[in-house]
């Protein structure tokens, strides 16, 4: 079985930030470790200088992984004897809302506007595979349909959007949801908002944090009692602070203030607290492997 992680931004004291090729390929080395096959290093939000210099590290890490042949085939059955083969970028951001901004720097949030994606992507586009994004801001829809034209995935996340502006979203062109219920508008009985619309329409895709710290195991139960199960992707939301496999978990990824700063688990490891919790075991290894490889595609 493929397992894709294909959101982390760092784990074991290595990140996305430091814009070096070792950093990435040890963020590899460390998912493989733990049996994850394939990962999309995270980029944060940044100027768009910062970001590049930090595409341009994962660029280069691929690059050496194919010359080295460190880009092993998907790993079947999760062995962990490979590095995890970086499949491209996600970039979360820079086109967010800072109202929900969470553990990110809303001050560094810019416009979506096509200047500024064509500025980020310059001689990059062959290697994002998504970008996260708020629906609900000006020129965001527009920005969505010119990010699916690209080839590229439209995840909105960081988002207050309502309801209808997360259907707007999602006719304009977006695919998924961004960490479903974390930094975004929550349900509400008069307002289901964007959570509200990743739960009910059966097409979009959505990622799911499935450590002890992100969502309540009620949550999650709602979650799979309600989504269409080819459309959960489960999600790391790694940093540099989440610990390896050797260490005890007791507490999240926090700041000093005890704010959630990530997850805390591999998708290798939530999954498989999602099933000693009594999820489906099949559901939940869909989840990892079969629907992020379909949501890529």
């Amino acid at each position: 079985m493929n397992i894709i992680d294909i959101h982390t931004h760092g784990i074991g004291g290595y990140d996305t930030r430091r814009a070096t090729e070792e950093e990435i390929l040890k963020m590899a080395e460390i998912h493989g470790s733990s049996g994850v096959s394939a990962i999309l290093p995270t980029i944060y939000p940044d100027t768009i200088q910062v970001m590049r210099e930090n595409m341009l590290a994962v660029k280069r890490a691929m690059a050496i992984q194919r010359s080295e042949k460190r880009d092993p085939p998907l790993q079947k059955g999760g062995r962990g004897d490979s590095p995890a083969a970086i499949l491209g970028i996600h970039l979360e951001g820079p086109f967010l809302n800072p109202a929900k901004c969470g553990a990110l720097n809303a001050a560094i949030f810019i416009e979506p506007t096509e200047h500024h994606l064509d500025e980020l992507l310059d001689g990059l586009e062959d290697v994002v595979k998504i970008i996260t994004i708020a629906p609900e801001l000006d020129g965001a829809t527009r920005l969505i349909r010119k990010i699916s034209d690209r080839g590229i995935i439209a995840s909105m996340g960081h988002t207050d959007a309502t309801y209808n502006e997360a259907e707007a979203g999602f006719n304009a062109g977006a695919k998924g949801i961004t960490h479903i219920f974390n930094a975004m508008r929550g349900l509400h009985h008069r307002e289901p908002g964007i959570a509200g619309f990743g739960l009910l329409n059966q097409d979009i895709f959505i990622e799911v944090i499935a450590d002890p710290f992100h969502l309540n195991p009620k949550t999650l139960e709602l979650i799979f009692r309600t989504k269409n199960p080819d459309r959960i992707i489960l999600v790391s939301d790694s940093v540099k602070g989440t610990k390896t496999l050797e260490c005890e978990k007791e507490q999240g990824v926090v700041d000093d203030s005890g704010r959630l700063q990530g997850g805390a688990m591999t998708i290798a490891e939530s999954s498989q607290r999602l099933i000693e919790l009594g999820f489906d075991k099949g559901a939940v290894r869909k989840c990892i492997s079969e629907n992020p490889e379909v949501y890529l595609v």
